[in-house]
């Protein structure tokens, strides 16, 4: 096993596009708080500090196809068949990716938690406020979103496997999250709650922030999002072991 994860950490350092789509997260980030501060509609308060290092959480758009890319892109580049001729336990192949690409999620989501909170902090001193570096719910927010990011990461690599088509799998998870989860969030609302990207919105969701009235609780949110991680790991691996390559 140990093999398999050094082949893909191998592989991902042969490789532009993920460090190129993982760069844009910290830079998300930036442009997130900086808008935050400069429309100027919250005073800058702790649970301020909360609703800006939110958006840690939302670069695990970015994981997702991060992760998507771990499987689809193998069969974009025709290079799937060689990973499997070389390594014929597929399951092994899909557990190293799984745990390489959640891996380098959770570490792009503490990049992005860092300069979050380098920004956040120089716009608190620049608009002649405190920054609370001892805010628990800001560490709280922060901790949910890094996590968020590398469940994201895990659920791109079961779509990948399910779909395949690099393209069709990131089109397909982008339309579930602004499309099916806002339809049905404006719809339905008791049942949106439930679904992937509004679990890790609770998850990784400021304190006192006008959206999480709709989420679930911080914590029941990461449990629905940690079944969902586990339910489309096990869809990789099973999907990966049935169908043909071909």
């Amino acid at each position: 096993m140990n093999s398999l994860i050094k082949t893909e950490v191998l592989k991902l350092r042969t490789i532009r596009s993920p460090w190129l789509l993982l760069l844009a997260a910290p830079l998300l980030v930036t442009a997130g708080i900086s808008g935050m501060v400069l429309s100027g509609n919250k005073p800058l308060d702790a649970a301020a500090q909360s609703g800006a290092l939110a958006h840690v959480g939302l670069t695990s758009l970015f994981t997702m196809v991060f992760g998507i890319l771990a499987v689809a892109g193998e069969y974009r580049h025709r290079t799937i068949t060689d990973t499997y001729l070389t390594t014929p336990s597929r399951g092994r192949v899909i557990s190293a990716k799984l745990l390489v690409y959640a891996a380098f999620a959770m570490l792009s989501g503490l990049v992005s938690s860092l300069v979050g909170l380098g920004v956040a902090a120089a716009w608190w001193s620049d608009k002649g406020v405190s920054f609370a570096w001892g805010d628990t719910a800001m560490w709280t927010t922060i901790g949910g979103g890094i996590v968020w990011n590398a469940a994201f990461a895990a659920i791109g690599v079961g779509v990948g496997a399910l779909v395949r088509s690099l393209v069709g799998a990131i089109a397909v998870s982008l339309a579930w999250v602004a499309l099916v989860e806002g339809i049905v969030g404006q719809l339905i609302g008791g049942l949106a709650r439930w679904l992937p990207f509004n679990a890790g919105q609770a998850l990784g969701a400021g304190t006192g922030s006008m959206t999480t009235s709709h989420l679930l609780p911080r914590w029941d949110g990461g449990l629905v999002l940690a079944l969902y991680t586990l339910a489309f790991a096990a869809l990789a691996l099973t999907t990966s072991m049935r169908r043909d390559v071909s």
